[in-house]
Parts: C-alpha cells; sequence; structure tokens
C-alpha cells in the first residue's frame, strides 16, 4: 500500500528528499538558485494546474518494484492527489486519506507549519531552506531540454539524502524528480502532461463519502 508519506513527502519533492553533491563551502549555486526561482515564479504566477505523473519505486538491486499513474489537482494551498487505490485531498484545513481496498478514509487537521510538505511546495520554494543545490549538465530527453539540478537536505536525519530535479528549460516547470534514500531505495515522479490553469471545481478538494457506499471513516482530527 503505497504511504502518505512516499506521495508527498519530499521529496518530489520532496517530487521532489551527500556526498560530493553539495558546493564548496556548502554554499548554494546561484545559476541553479535562477532556475529554480524561475519554476516557482511561474507556479505562483498560475490559477490551478493539473498534471499527470507517474511514480516507479526502485529496489536497492535497481529492480522496479511498483510502478504506479496518478494526477495531481492543485489550487493554491488546496490539492488532490489520485493513484490506482487511492485519494489524498486536502482544502488547506482538512486532509483527507482514502484507500479503496479497504473502503477506509483517514481524517486529519492539516499541519500549517512551515515544514510540512505539500504538492503545491513541490512546484515553489520548498528548497530554499532545507536543501544545498547545484546546476548540473543539460540534456536532451523526447524534444525537450532538462536543466538537472541536484539537491542535498541540509538534515542529514532525513531518508533521503539526495534529490535530482530535471525542470523543463522552455516551459520552466519540474519534468522529474528522483529521490534516493539511505537504504537504496530509489523514488521517481515523472511529469507525463502538465495542464497549467485548468478549470478545477472547488468540490475536487473535499472527501465526500456519499460517493463511496459504505466507506469506513477514521476521524483522527
Amino acid at each position: 500500500m503505497m504511504k502518505k508519506s512516499i506521495l508527498i513527502g519530499a521529496l518530489l519533492c520532496g517530487m521532489v528528499s551527500v556526498g560530493t553533491a553539495q558546493s564548496k563551502g556548502g554554499q548554494n549555486d546561484p545559476k541553479a538558485k535562477a532556475v529554480l526561482d524561475g519554476v516557482s515564479k511561474k507556479f505562483k504566477s498560475l490559477t490551478s494546474v493539473v498534471a499527470n505523473f507517474i511514480l516507479k519505486i526502485e529496489g536497492s538491486n535497481n529492480n522496479v518494484s511498483d510502478t504506479k499513474k496518478g494526477t495531481v489537482y492543485l489550487k493554491g494551498a488546496k490539492y488532490k492527489v489520485a493513484l490506482d487505490g487511492q485519494e489524498i485531498i486536502s482544502d488547506n484545513k482538512t486532509s483527507w486519506t482514502y484507500t479503496k481496498d479497504a473502503n477506509e478514509v483517514t481524517i486529519n487537521t492539516v499541519d500549517q507549519s512551515a515544514g510540512t510538505m505539500t504538492p503545491a511546495k513541490l512546484f515553489t520554494n520548498f528548497y530554499d531552506k532545507d536543501y544545498l543545490y547545484r546546476l548540473d549538465a543539460e540534456t536532451t530527453e523526447k524534444g525537450k531540454v532538462l536543466q538537472n539540478i541536484e539537491l542535498t537536505p541540509t538534515d542529514k536525519s532525513k531518508s533521503m539524502f539526495k534529490v535530482l530535479v530535471s525542470i523543463d528549460k522552455k516551459n520552466q516547470t519540474i519534468a522529474r524528480m528522483k529521490m534516493f534514500e539511505r537504504n537504496g531505495n530509489k523514488v521517481t515522479y515523472e511529469i507525463t502532461n502538465f495542464t497549467p490553469n485548468a478549470s478545477v471545481n472547488e468540490a475536487t478538494f473535499t472527501f465526500d463519502a456519499k460517493k463511496y457506499p459504505g466507506v469506513e471513516v477514521v476521524d483522527l482530527r
């Protein structure tokens, strides 16, 4: 079962969380910051986003242990992540995690602390305080020029020790985020379609139990 922490913990970053990846003296690369700031500025200018993605989990032996397709809906701080068999919804006050196999929804109060990772933060400035970052060489994939940035969490207790973020240079959007965990596992989010300013109904960001007959409600508020 895919855990909530894997879905929205950072990263992706987080969607985006050592070694030689750090710049000399632990300083951030200004070129990498310029690219990341561009992505953050672009995202903040949008009223909403709908993005399709592929989530791939690889074991320490590089074998793919799980692959899922999903869609994320974003509108300000509100979001919905829909995967095969699971939905995670938040209206920025309450969050609902629904598991299809168990037909169960868990309800929590949203943690408003600055350190809490959400899908929206993966597209904005999650990197500013918690990571060191440097710009790697550009690559071209499927006709797109990607700017690749390597991030290292400043908190060495994190389960992730490195994050690789690939930015679509033309559109200034995240194309892929790959997280390397200390246990050898790798988690990759690849954005397959990104629709800015999409029409998203406000009802998307609440859980309607009437649409899930017999659902078991676990209210932890």
